[in-house]
């Protein structure tokens, strides 16, 4: 069982910084196994769409509508990932989810059908 909770979400002006955190509570006597890691977003009316992954090993993977503005990195003694936002545009509001167990393949990601590997989100506002 793992339970991911998100923070530093709020509201900024168009061209602003924000950074978002994640960290994970795992409660497994096995230790589980968190995988890759991701932010997956979701505007009103709008379908969840992902934003970044990060692998265990460290590798990156963006969405191309936050590329060179978004950075996500994660600390795996922390049981932590980051997703640093800097040029905000008013289209990047939206509810921020993290996700584990993230599925990467061939440069697109794809966050888990289980519940259980998703946090109950942080929402980011841009103002133009």
């Amino acid at each position: 069982q793992v339970q991911l909770v998100e923070s530093g979400g709020g509201s900024v002006q168009a061209g602003g910084s924000l950074r978002l955190s994640c960290t994970a509570s795992v409660y497994s006597q096995s230790g589980q196994y968190l995988g890759n890691m991701g932010w997956f977003r979701q505007a009103p009316g709008k379908e969840r769409e992902g934003v970044a992954a990060v692998e265990w090993v460290g590798i990156t993977t963006y969405a191309d509508a936050v590329k060179g503005r978004f950075t996500i990195s994660r600390d795996n003694a922390k049981n932590t990932v980051y997703l640093q936002m800097n040029s905000l545009k008013p289209e990047d509001t939206a509810m921020y989810y993290c996700a584990a167990a993230v599925t990467v393949i061939r440069g697109r990601f794809y966050g888990s059908p289980n519940s259980g590997y998703w946090g109950q989100g942080t929402q980011v506002t841009v103002s133009s």
